[in-house]
């Protein structure tokens, strides 16, 4: 959504559930959809009504989409159960539920109510153990839905048989943020290449200044370690140049700077002009590229061209397989108008870091044990 409105920025993500309700639809099923919008503080916070999404939905599939008032409760299992086969209804945001994020029964429970089978077609909160994504499982017949299973196949294929050379490219804000999926790719991918805010530890840690820019300073030796470690598959590549700014505003005074010379009063905002062009040389000769996080401050003109750059080069990479991370690094893509240019773009922020670090995700757990 755009920020303090109730304006659809991207609705990729709900382009991406209709397969799955057309194939229910298409099997006279009544569809309840359940999902979120946001952090609400309350279930009283209208900013984040699922009405909107509700509305969008009912414009892509061309026929009408009941908006229920909750997501529990008889009422709402009344008009439900009053629904004719082939319609559609939209729980409320779940997160309007305090029980959500504790994973609580009775709310698994009540979910569970609603309907005769529970099909999880939501990648982006795979990771959670919620009543919504974990709970339920446990009180009804639970499937994994086409877009949950087009995720793992395609991202299970990439941890596990890639095609080579591959190449990893993370950025992001904090390297504490990266450091457990950095560890896992370090032993995968044939090459890992550093951007976002986060490259300033790196930089840091190979013993050069940083001006004024943020740097974890309790990350530095585990850092220098993964950049020093000859027992891992990767090689680590960080910027050699950067653009840096007086000040962290759009119109701030910048320039190029090798990474051995940069200011003291100045932070860095993006990577440099010979730095993206030693990405985009790398990106070029890979076979398999799998990208999570920009490169600098894309939002702002002055600081998105190592970001604008590296995307250019993904999307150069024609017979290879390239997947884009969710998250900030979709919202890049999509701004960009090159989703047709990569082979995936991900629907999980947070799941696809967990996958790609290794870890299990609970929802998708939770279904596999209750097969």
């Amino acid at each position: 959504m755009d920020p303090g409105t109730t304006n659809i920025a991207d609705d990729s993500r709900i382009l991406a559930s209709i397969p799955q309700i057309e194939y229910l639809l298409n099997r006279n099923c009544k569809v309840v959809l359940l999902s979120h919008l946001g952090r609400p503080d309350s279930s009283s916070d209208n900013e984040f009504s699922m009405m909107p999404i509700t509305t969008r939905l009912s414009e892509i599939l061309d026929k009408p989409v009941l908006q229920l008032p909750s997501c529990k409760g008889k009422d709402v299992e009344k008009q439900i159960n009053q629904s004719p086969h082939r319609s559609v209804s939209m729980l409320e945001n779940i997160r309007f539920e305090a029980g959500e994020r504790k994973n609580d029964q009775n709310l698994s429970r009540a979910l569970a109510n609603l309907a005769d089978v529970y099909i999880n077609d939501a990648f982006g909160v795979a990771h959670r153990a919620h009543a919504s994504t974990e709970g339920i499982t446990h009180y009804i017949p639970s499937y994994i839905g086409f877009l949950m299973q087009k995720e793992l196949d395609i991202l299970g294929k990439l941890m596990s048989n890639p095609v080579r050379p591959m190449t990893s490219i993370i950025g992001g804000a904090k390297a504490s943020d990266k450091m457990g999926v950095l560890r896992n790719l370090s032993k995968i991918v044939d090459t890992i290449i550093i951007g976002g805010g986060m490259a300033a530890t790196f930089i840091k840690a190979k013993g050069f200044g940083v001006g004024a820019s943020k740097y974890e300073d309790d990350r530095l030796s585990e850092v220098r370690d993964l950049m020093e470690n000859d027992r891992i598959r990767a090689e680590l590549i960080i910027p050699t140049d950067v653009i840096v700014a007086d000040r962290f505003h759009a119109d701030a005074n910048f320039e190029v700077t090798h990474v051995d010379s940069i200011p003291e009063n100045m932070i860095i905002l993006d990577v440099g002009p010979r730095t993206t062009e030693k990405y985009a040389a790398t990106i070029s000769e890979s076979s398999t590229v799998i990208w999570n996080g920009p490169m600098g401050v894309f939002e702002w003109k002055n600081f998105s061209s190592g970001t604008i750059n590296v995307a250019k080069a993904i999307a150069g990479l024609k017979d290879g397989t390239t997947v884009v991370g969710g998250g900030s690094t979709a919202d890049v893509v999509s701004k960009l108008n090159m989703n047709d240019d990569v082979t995936h773009v991900s629907t999980g922020g947070g799941a696809t870091l967990a996958y790609l670090e290794g870890k299990a995700l609970p929802a998708v757990e939770a279904i596999l044990k209750n097969d």
